[in-house]
């Protein structure tokens, strides 16, 4: 979907975000604790959190492609 939402915006279309699923580990009613597919992982016992590389992607995506002016801050 990434390619269309650069696409939409290249055509005009005002996008202001998107959303991923999910931004942590988390817990899922029908698998626990053992389905992990945040761009963060999350030490539970610890609470550590720690980017994966999908979070380096997304970060560099939107530095990329994101005008100045609109670039969330510690971008």
């Amino acid at each position: 979907y990434l390619g269309q939402l650069g696409r939409a915006t290249r055509e005009g279309v005002p996008v202001k975000g998107c959303f991923l699923w999910s931004l942590l580990d988390n817990y899922e009613w029908s698998d626990g604790f053992s389905k992990r597919f945040g761009i963060v992982y999350v030490d539970f016992e610890s609470q550590r959190r720690t980017p994966r590389l999908s979070a380096t992607f997304y970060r560099n995506l939107i530095r990329r492609e994101s005008p100045e002016h609109d670039k969330p801050h510690g971008l």
